[in-house]
C-alpha cells in the first residue's frame, strides 16, 4: 500500500513559479513509476508528467514541455513537480499518482492517488 500526499500549490500571478512535492509512504516506492495529473472545474483530468521508477525517462504532455520539471528522490520517498512560466491554463488542483505498470499517461494505469493540491494562476 501507498499513501500520497501533495503539497506547495499557491496563488501565483501569469510568469511566475511553484515547486510541487509529493510526499509518499510505503515499501515500495522506488519501484512506481510516478506521475502527476490536474483536473480544472468541468474538466475531466489530465496527465501532465511522469518519470520511471529509475528516474532515467521523464514524460510530458506538449503544453508542459520546457516549462515544467518532474523528479523524484527514492530516497527521500519524494517526488516534485517544478513549474516555471506558469499561464492561467494552468489552473487546476494538482494531483500525484503511482503506476506499478501500465500506458503511462492514462489515469487508470495508476494505483494510487493523492488528495491533491490547488494551484491557481492569475492574469
Amino acid at each position: 500500500q501507498v499513501q500520497l500526499v501533495e503539497s506547495g500549490g499557491g496563488l501565483v500571478q501569469a510568469g511566475g513559479s511553484l515547486r510541487l512535492s509529493c510526499a509518499a509512504s510505503g515499501r515500495t516506492f522506488s519501484s512506481y513509476t510516478m506521475g502527476w495529473f490536474r483536473q480544472a472545474p468541468g474538466k475531466e483530468r489530465e496527465f501532465v508528467a511522469a518519470i520511471r521508477w529509475s528516474g532515467g525517462n521523464t514524460y510530458y504532455r506538449d503544453s508542459a514541455k520546457g516549462r515544467f520539471t518532474i523528479s523524484r528522490d527514492n530516497a527521500k520517498n519524494t517526488v516534485y513537480l517544478q513549474m516555471n512560466s506558469l499561464k492561467p491554463e494552468d489552473t487546476a488542483v494538482y494531483y500525484c499518482a503511482a503506476s506499478s505498470s501500465g500506458i503511462i499517461n492514462y489515469r487508470y494505469s495508476y494505483d494510487y492517488w493523492g488528495q491533491g493540491t490547488q494551484v491557481t494562476v492569475s492574469s
